[in-house]
């Protein structure tokens, strides 16, 4: 590898986004004057990853990238943060994943339009094996299905645990899950995969079925819930004033994962990345609104966490 050794690698979807923010969703067939428009960088594993590194995780994008201006941007974009492009291959003659995202001002809500590209499958080679065998963690999002699932046989195989960010019910998801060892689904894919009729048993049916480590389903606004064998463990969701919550649930993925890096318990993991979540909602952009560690610490001392920096680096991973 030609920089140091990564703590995280991520495999999966790496979207362009644009947002605009609207004062409100408008009428079909009318015409509305924006209060803003930028280009951001997108996708679950890919803003986690991005996340992380801003907490100070040692990350890179395993990936295939268009050689484009989509693609060109994309892959400055992780540099600017810090995320190792080692990995990533671009290649030309084909089109990037690109989302139009429209952001509106009055309920904080998001509705998205995607084009996914014509991008060629992510295949490894012997170097990516190698980095995903020797990172702490590998991020997937059920994108790349065929490269994450190969990439999951190699953490298996070594001491690489799996944090697979299950937000979308795509098919064959089971070909993941059953390699997963940290499994964080939405409350929406909980219910939907297993058929049960709350969190609690959706968790526990996850849990009894693919065996991870651990089960955390995020519940939005309600904070969510962590299972591990024992009892059901809840934990709080942080109230802010949300302009952008777009790419939130991707940045808890990726604090989860940078906050297991610095040896957080399960529980105390729960609890940083919905605060650095929460702090994301706060601006706009998904990346860029991610937080800086220190910051985190404010903000959990002032929720009632005050000596939570001290007792969480003090815990391994239960």
């Amino acid at each position: 590898m030609k920089n140091a050794k990564m703590q995280i690698v991520g495999i999966g979807a790496c979207v362009m986004d644009t947002l605009i923010t609207v004062p409100s969703y408008p009428k079909e067939d009318t015409k509305l004057r924006a209060l803003s428009c930028k280009t951001a960088g997108g996708g679950p594993t890919a803003t986690g990853i991005v996340a992380a590194s801003k907490l100070g995780a040692k990350t890179g994008f395993v990936g295939v990238l268009a050689e484009d201006n989509g693609g060109h941007f994309l892959r400055d974009d992780f540099e600017k943060y810090g995320v190792n492009v080692d990995l990533v291959e671009l290649k030309g003659g084909y089109r990037s994943f690109t989302s139009t995202i429209w952001l509106a001002q009055d309920k904080a809500s998001r509705t998205c339009v995607f084009d996914k590209g014509n991008l060629p499958p992510l295949t490894l080679d012997e170097e990516k094996r190698a980095a995903i065998a020797d990172a702490q963690i590998l991020m997937i999002d059920g994108n790349e299905m065929d490269a994450a699932e190969e990439a999951c046989l190699v953490a298996n195989n070594s001491d690489t645990k799996v944090l697979y960010d299950c937000g979308g019910l795509y098919e064959g998801v089971e070909r993941l899950l059953k390699h997963t060892d940290v499994m964080i689904p939405s409350e929406e894919f909980s219910l939907g995969h297993t058929g049960c009729i709350t969190v609690d048993e959706a968790a526990k049916k996850l849990y009894e079925t693919y065996h991870p480590q651990v089960v955390v389903i995020t519940c939005g606004k309600e904070g969510g819930i962590l299972y591990a064998g024992g009892d059901i463990l809840k934990y709080p969701a942080f109230l802010v004033e949300a302009v952008d919550s777009n790419g939130s649930g991707d940045v808890f993925h990726g604090a989860f994962a940078a906050a297991m890096v610095k040896g957080f318990s399960y529980e105390d993991c729960c609890i940083f990345a919905s605060a650095v979540s929460a702090i994301k909602c706060t601006g706009v952009g998904a990346r860029e609104s991610v937080p800086e560690e220190d910051e985190v610490y404010r903000f959990l001392t002032s929720r009632g966490y005050a000596d939570f920096a001290d007792r969480a680096g003090a815990k391994g991973n239960q």
